[in-house]
């Protein structure tokens, strides 16, 4: 594995949309975003593609990749974080120039996890999957949050520990925020185990399954030549978060990628809390039990990942260890 390392302060991220671009109404978000980078010592660099919006992605295909490429290898940016995700960032895996990349952090989640993943499976460089860029224009930036900070700057052969948030936002509202935050955290957070095993260790990789599932086949989606290649055999941990999906949907990607070979040789699966729906009396705790009883590993459930904030900071090929205990639930990734 190839572990990128974002110093503390003078970096410059670049921010590309090679998924979905903002909207009119939109853009004061990359602003006030920039803004608050810039408080906390670190510059900014913005990508054309982020100002427009058409036919479900920020700009037309070869735009897109051409401004992700150039990012990726323009030894002034030191990370690039998209603004959000979207539909269609599948569109550029064939436009990558991946073999010019330079070990440096892509940081993102949603659509974005479809190149996240696709990254690491192919070049064995270390993604972060974690806040976009529009998520940091809050004045106060909570714990869970301003924990990619601490994860991008640790170093390889370093650990870094994630805690259990307080508290989470159930769902995205037009109501009045809370003065100096972005999010409003209502809600008790809690860390579940399906059973009494409690702790998973493995190194990990996932993202957004409605996305993510659209490698399963390809040549972007080779999990069994990453690990054995990249990795040297280990267990993987997957982690899963789902936007809208339902219950029963779910359940069939999970087959689909049992039967590609994902799981044949895995540690346990992490899954981020969902409102999405469920499918008659098909519960996700039912789905969950049924990837465990049909692989007999592990399973961890509404952990902090995805579209319910806060969420973690994860890296894809790092190891990470997670412990259900209370309150003081936690994730260590090591850099190895």
């Amino acid at each position: 594995m190839k572990y990128p390392f974002l110093g503390w302060t003078g970096q410059t991220i670049g921010v590309t949309a090679p998924s979905s671009g903002l909207r009119e109404q939109q853009q004061e978000w990359v602003e006030q975003a920039v803004e608050q980078v810039q408080a906390r010592q670190m510059n900014v660099r913005l990508g054309e593609t982020i100002w427009s919006h058409q036919l479900a992605e920020s700009a037309p295909v070869k735009q897109r990749a051409e401004e992700l490429n150039h990012m990726m290898t323009d030894e002034t940016i030191d990370t690039v974080i998209p603004p959000f995700g979207g539909e269609r960032a599948i569109d550029l895996l064939p436009e990558l120039t991946l073999a010019t990349y330079q070990t440096k952090w892509l940081l993102g989640y949603s659509d974005i996890s479809t190149l996240l993943l696709s990254l690491t499976l192919q070049t064995g460089i270390a993604t972060a999957h974690g806040p976009n860029f529009v998520e940091l224009r809050s004045e106060e930036w909570d714990e869970t949050t301003s924990a990619w900070r601490r994860v991008l700057a640790t170093p390889t052969g370093g650990t870094v520990t994630q805690w259990a948030s307080d508290r989470y936002q159930p769902e995205w509202t037009d109501e009045e925020r809370p003065t100096g935050s972005l999010f409003q955290l209502t809600e008790a957070t809690e860390w579940k185990a399906l059973d009494e095993r409690t702790e998973v260790t493995g190194r990990l990789l996932g993202g957004c399954l409605e996305t993510i599932r659209h490698l399963i086949g390809t040549p972007y989606g080779d999990v069994q030549r990453f690990q054995r290649e990249e990795i040297n055999g280990e267990p993987i941990l997957w982690y899963f978060e789902v936007s809208e999906a339902n219950s029963a949907e779910v359940h069939r990607t999970l087959r689909q990628m049992a039967y590609a070979g994902w799981f044949d040789h895995a540690a346990g699966f992490l899954f981020g809390r969902t409102s999405a729906r469920i499918i008659e009396d098909l519960t996700w705790l039912d789905v969950y039990q049924y990837l465990a009883d049909e692989t007999g590993l592990p399973v961890l459930y509404d952990l902090d990942i995805g579209h319910q904030p806060p969420q973690l900071t994860l890296i894809n090929g790092a190891t990470g260890t997670v412990r259900i205990q209370g309150k003081d639930s936690r994730i260590d990734l090591t850099f190895n």
